[in-house]
């Protein structure tokens, strides 16, 4: 059986990653494709003890923890389903953690050493809001830990994608960039499902 394809979805809290992951699933799925939704932090120990207790865990404390919880979710999870031939979707990946833990205090150079044996995804996905569009439906779903309490947080948190998106494309890695605001999540999930379905026709790298 082939080895499957990773893809990482990433980007500020309410800019619709789990909406997103949740239907490009199901189109999947829908035409027979094999696919594996998953998220980080994980449903592990570690990413449970990551996901409630952001208000606990600061700085280089969280970003280990963070990091300690993906490359479990690796081991454990991600790579027993590529192995398997699956389509796996991951929501929040390494992406993530250069724009939350860069943000909570930690230099760009310690993220990219403690993850630096975390596999590349296939496809790395950033999806991006208008500022004010992520603080209504932030308002609306509420707060998912101390990152998205603070707008001028989630407005940095913005920015550091956009910055952060340029970056794989300078490594590179094949990324896409949507944005939530002017798309509508069915058209945003049927072009991520073509770009998917479009990425397994061809050989890997």
């Amino acid at each position: 059986m082939s080895r499957g394809y990773f893809v990482t979805l990433d980007g500020p809290g309410g800019a619709g990653k789990s909406t997103l992951a949740s239907l490009v699933t199901g189109q999947l799925n829908a035409v027979g494709v094999p696919v594996h939704a998953t998220t980080e932090p994980s449903g592990g120990p570690a990413g449970q003890l990551a996901r409630d207790n952001t208000a606990i865990f600061h700085g280089h404390a969280l970003a280990c923890l963070v990091a300690a919880d993906r490359y479990h979710h690796l081991q454990t999870e991600i790579q027993p389903a590529l192995d398997a031939g699956k389509v796996v979707i991951c929501d929040r990946y390494v992406p993530s953690s250069y724009a939350l833990q860069v943000l909570d205090g930690v230099e760009e150079d310690f993220i990219t050493h403690i993850n630096a044996h975390a596999p590349r995804p296939d496809l790395a996905v950033i999806l991006t809001c208008d500022a004010d569009e992520l603080q209504r439906r932030l308002a609306i779903r509420g707060s998912h830990g101390r990152f998205e309490d603070d707008p001028e947080v989630s407005r940095a948190e913005l920015e550091r994608y956009r910055q952060i998106a340029t970056m794989l494309a300078l490594d590179q890695m094949h990324t896409i960039v949507f944005d939530s605001t002017r798309h509508h999540a069915y058209f945003l999930a049927r072009r991520l499902t073509a770009s998917i379905q479009a990425l397994r026709s061809l050989p890997h790298q």
